[in-house]
């Protein structure tokens, strides 16, 4: 996924269908596209003739946005140190002198996006990543807002939510500004028409046209990310732009595109609008955006998954790690609780639990469905206030690094269960654990090897420690082979293992049996 932004400077980087004679009228079935049938769905003749009248009006709210930013670089030695040419070459940014030193330089860059108004009196709406930092060792020095009309503006900034990636801005004008409204994106349908309005490579005002192409798509950046996707094209410096559909309602922010070049495919996100109102309307405040927490890791439940549980695809989503002492943990939630319903709306691929509870307000007890050892219960929990990303980001840690384990099999013996995983695994010892950087408290079974022809073989690796296959604690090769054998007696296809790779705990991993 790339971000829709620049950066520049040191910063640059008909027929009827036929039917039998002996079908029933009343109940015969007919073509999706039978002209009688989409008439009264399809559009007016002749529309959209142009977006020309609707564009006039809206692009005078659409603003380009650019920052100043300062730099500080670590330069490379100067590889001549120490020679009669150290100072030579010093002086062209090799550390100078013949101390060969990479001492840190400030540069000055620039990075490029666009926003929109959304108040006469001044406020901007736009991408958190487009008046951010772009790099490591950056400040932003200033921002500046340009209009339509090349007027320019210092801006200000009132509230940022990189969780979101919304951002509000406030510039100052002795008279009312032209802005727009942020419209209902829940009532958006895939094939609808839309128009992006932006500063792509910062060219001026760019109009370009397309349609809705998924709704509720995540991209896999982040427990939040569901956006409209479109055609529209949307380029570097889309960012924080605005899409509005034909009544000329904002129902979407531009904010990233797929793309390998870097340039416009035809696959472009924006952010709801109806998901963006309440976040917009904290940040106007100067307050921060809070949301629930629950303190557990969550999968997707996948087609591997849903199989090795016996549970349909597609509903729920399954506790990977419970962080203890957390308001989960508080909860009775455990690691394999599978979670099918918050307050009594379904999880689904299109309403996640990291939405759901997010959506609660901290303190407040929401009810959650868990389906635990096949059997369906309750339990009540009360939402804490999420941590930030870095703080996330550092509880999680990221447990990757060597397996630990001696190179040769050091007695490690392949049972029939795990041979038919087309893995062999030994007892984890606390010799092993130390080895392999995992917690002392951690039990189960470790692997010693993978037979890379196997499902397992692209899931797993040497090093990693199972704790439970199908929910049951293993402890030995013998467990393993024990529950696999019952999956397999039962008709599973898979067994769900609960996994730790280092640090990483909570883990669950669906191998298919052989």
């Amino acid at each position: 996924m790339r971000y829709a932004y620049a950066l520049t400077g040191a910063l640059l980087l008909g027929g009827t269908a036929a039917s039998l004679a002996l079908q029933n009228p009343a109940t015969a079935q007919i073509a999706q596209n039978e002209p009688g049938a989409i008439s009264a769905a399809a559009p007016r003749a002749g529309a959209p003739m142009s977006f020309a009248d609707m564009v006039a009006k809206l692009q005078p709210a659409v603003v380009n946005i650019s920052t100043t930013q300062k730099v500080t670089v670590q330069q490379q030695p100067n590889p001549f140190a120490g020679t009669p040419f150290g100072d030579l070459f010093g002086q062209f940014g090799g550390g100078g002198g013949g101390g060969g030193g990479g001492a840190p330089v400030t540069r000055e860059g620039q990075s490029l996006g666009s926003g929109f108004l959304i108040s006469a009196d001044g406020y901007v709406v736009t991408n958190n990543h487009v008046i951010a930092p772009a790099a490591k060792g950056a400040t932003v020095e200033s921002i500046t807002v340009t209009l339509q009309d090349k007027k320019e503006y210092k801006a200000k900034l009132i509230g940022r939510d990189p969780t979101s990636d919304l951002a509000v801005l406030k510039i100052t004008s002795p008279t009312p500004l032209p802005f727009v409204k942020l419209g209902d994106s829940s009532r958006a349908r895939v094939g609808d028409w839309v128009v992006a309005i932006g500063q792509p490579f910062g060219l001026g005002g760019t109009v370009t046209a397309g349609i809705v192409s998924a709704v509720h798509r995540q991209t896999g950046g982040g427990p939040f990310d569901t956006f409209i996707q479109t055609d529209a094209a949307i380029n570097q410096g889309n960012s924080g732009g605005p899409m509005f559909n034909l009544n000329g309602e904002v129902i979407g922010i531009n904010s990233q595109i797929y793309s390998q070049s870097g340039g416009n495919i035809g696959i472009g996100f924006a952010i709801p609008a109806t998901e963006a109102k309440p976040i917009l309307a904290t940040l106007m405040k100067g307050e921060v955006v809070k949301r629930g927490y629950l303190g557990v890791s969550i999968q997707r439940m996948t087609d591997d998954i849903a199989g090795a549980l016996g549970l349909p695809k597609d509903q729920g989503e399954i506790i990977g790690r419970v962080e203890p002492g957390g308001p989960g943990a508080k909860a009775g939630l455990r690691a394999g609780d599978v979670v099918v319903a918050i307050n009594g709306q379904a999880v689904t691929p299109d309403r996640t639990l990291s939405s759901l509870v997010a959506d609660a307000a901290p303190g407040s007890t929401i009810k959650l469905d868990v389906i635990r050892d096949g059997k369906r219960q309750s339990l009540n929990a009360v939402v804490a206030t999420r941590p930030t990303d870095d703080q996330l980001a550092a509880i999680n840690g990221d447990g990757e690094g060597d397996d630990g384990l001696p190179d040769d099999d050091s007695g490690a013996q392949a049972t029939p269960g795990s041979s038919s995983l087309g893995i062999s695994v030994q007892p984890l010892t606390p010799q092993i654990a130390r080895s392999i950087g995992v917690d002392s408290t951690v039990q189960g079974v470790v692997v010693a090897g993978v037979d890379p022809s196997s499902d397992a073989g692209q899931k797993l690796k040497r090093g990693d420690v199972i704790s439970a296959v199908n929910s049951q604690p293993v402890r030995t090769g013998a467990d393993v082979a024990r529950i696999v054998a019952a999956a397999k007696a039962a008709g599973r296809p898979s067994v769900l293992l609960s996994l730790t790779r280092g640090r990483q705990t909570g883990g669950f991993v669906a191998v298919k049996i052989k």
